[in-house]
């Protein structure tokens, strides 16, 4: 099992600021002193307000956190990729649907009928993942911060804050939500090509 606990909130050391970033993609505020000595090391660099991994970054970050291969811990964070990548497409389908109505024009949220109907879908999407990542918690615990953070976006959603859904300037839900995808395929060690073809073949195999 990976010894490493990352908290991607709080980093209190360089490993957990630099796993923080690449699960994160780009910081944007003030740049600690973790943040500072990962920037220092070559593995990140500073552009204006904002911090960007390096290449040798992002390999860094994979070695800390991937699960050792062949592990049953490896393969119970596969069954629930598995699990999840159908539930990632509905996620993504119901992001489209609520910027786009199925004509193709924007969604102006006049409609109070048409977003109810999606903030539906999301309670069942949210309900989905909640389950399975409890269960990969018991193996994989650092996902479950990944769990609570989803529940405050959309209590956030809920609260009226219905732009952060899909923007990606927010801790919004489906910026969590892509923290978590990214962190997964860290611990996997897999490629975003791997993953999609893996959702592919998925959601062929559901439909066929």
């Amino acid at each position: 099992m990976n010894d490493l606990a990352i908290n991607i909130s709080a980093p209190t050391t360089a490993a957990d600021a630099l796993v923080g970033l690449v699960i994160k993609g780009m910081y944007r505020g003030p740049v600690s002193a973790e943040l500072q000595a990962v920037v220092d090391a070559g593995q990140a660099v500073a552009k204006g307000p904002m911090v960007m991994p390096t290449p040798a970054g992002i390999a860094e970050a994979g070695r800390l956190v991937r699960l050792p291969e062949g592990s049953e811990q490896e393969q119970a964070l596969m069954d629930f990729l598995r699990a999840f990548l159908p539930v990632n497409r509905r996620l993504r389908e119901l992001c489209t649907a609520w910027q786009c109505r199925p004509d193709g024009s924007a969604n102006d949220h006049s409609d109070a009928q048409y977003d109810a109907r999606i903030r539906d879908q999301l309670e069942d999407i949210h309900t989905d993942v909640s389950k399975l990542l409890r269960r990969a918690g018991k193996s994989t615990p650092e996902l479950l911060d990944h769990r609570d953070r989803l529940r405050v976006a959309l209590e956030r959603f809920d609260d009226g804050d219905t732009a952060s859904l899909t923007s990606p300037m927010t801790d919004g839900y489906h910026t969590v939500w892509m923290w978590l995808h990214q962190h997964v395929l860290m611990l996997l060690g897999l490629t975003r090509a791997q993953d999609e073809a893996l959702e592919e073949e998925l959601v062929a195999g559901a439909a066929g």
